[in-house]
């Protein structure tokens, strides 16, 4: 998931031509004060833009304590819309006042009822205490975030002195992690804390992100976007073993076995449904390459205007 400040023209029309599963238009820090209610028209407007080039697309909105909610929603739940991400969750009724919230937006703009997904971004001590409540509020949720850099900032830590093996932000990680699992939804990891130049650090950030069970990862900068889909895309030689597993589980199923010898190891049904889930993530991520090889590397000027 990538981000993009919600008043850069420039970079929204970018981000169509980038392998990104989606786009995060931000409208919180990446987005001053003043600059509020243009972000909020910039990413109408180009909502559907996005859409129609194959990504998904999502609005980070200001979280509810800020009273910026509500305008954030009834400007940007349009056609074309995902989701919202809703910054800085913390308590299960933050998801219940913003789904009200998105009750009304979805009724003035005559979207589908119930139609915006919703993204808590869990960013505080509070927020990961009770993220099993908020990950269950609602139906419209489908993944939860994690947000490492304000999260820390809350232990009372500034984020430059992150050790090297951020064992500091382990117990949060793991916890969205379960939680997402117990409850069904998506866990997608925080972007990055280091510098941009720093690519040891980050491939290292990655790869511990896909080892603790995260589904995705948030980031900032188009460089980072194909580690990311490298990491949390199966390899071939797992694609193939799954393959394997499935032809020869379905074979003794066919026996009346329900546990199986395969390659030395025991593989039974909870197996056998991770294999599938491999290859079912392996057919979206070539439907995806597909997809992209159709479009062109640029936008032009005819689908800016035509965007509407």
């Amino acid at each position: 998931m990538l981000y993009f400040p919600a008043n850069s023209v420039r970079m929204i029309v970018k981000s169509t031509t980038l392998p990104a599963d989606a786009v995060i238009l931000d409208l919180e820090d990446a987005v001053s004060l003043d600059d509020k209610e243009t972000a909020r028209m910039i990413a109408r407007d180009f909502i559907r833009l996005i859409k129609q080039r194959g990504i998904h697309v999502f609005v980070r909105v200001n979280s509810i304590a800020t009273d910026l909610t509500i305008e954030d929603l009834r400007s940007t739940v349009v056609e074309g819309l995902d989701g919202v991400m809703l910054a800085k969750t913390e308590t299960e009724s933050d998801i219940a006042r913003v789904c009200e919230m998105l009750k009304e937006a979805e009724k003035c703009s005559g979207v589908t009822p119930q139609s915006t997904q919703l993204i808590p971004l869990v960013e505080s001590a509070k927020g990961v205490v009770n993220s099993l409540q908020i990950a269950s509020a609602s139906d419209r949720v489908v993944a939860v975030a994690f947000g490492a850099g304000d999260y820390y900032r809350d232990l009372g830590r500034d984020v430059s002195s992150i050790s090297k093996e951020q064992i500091e932000l382990l117990y949060a990680r793991s916890q969205i992690v379960n939680v997402s699992r117990a409850t069904g939804v998506q866990a997608i990891d925080s972007p990055f804390l280091g510098s941009l130049t720093d690519k040891e650090s980050y491939l290292r950030e990655v790869a511990m992100s896909a080892q603790l069970g995260f589904n995705g990862k948030q980031c900032i900068h188009p460089s980072q976007i194909e580690p990311i889909n490298n990491a949390f895309s199966p390899s071939r030689g797992e694609i193939e073993r799954a393959g394997r597993i499935e032809e020869a589980f379905e074979q003794a199923q066919a026996r009346g076995l329900g546990v199986i010898s395969f390659e030395g190891r025991m593989v039974d049904r909870m197996t056998y449904r991770q294999a599938k889930e491999v290859l079912a993530t392996a057919r979206t991520i070539d439907e995806k390459k597909r997809s992209m090889m159709q479009k062109t590397p640029f936008v032009t000027v005819s689908e800016v205007f035509s965007r509407q």
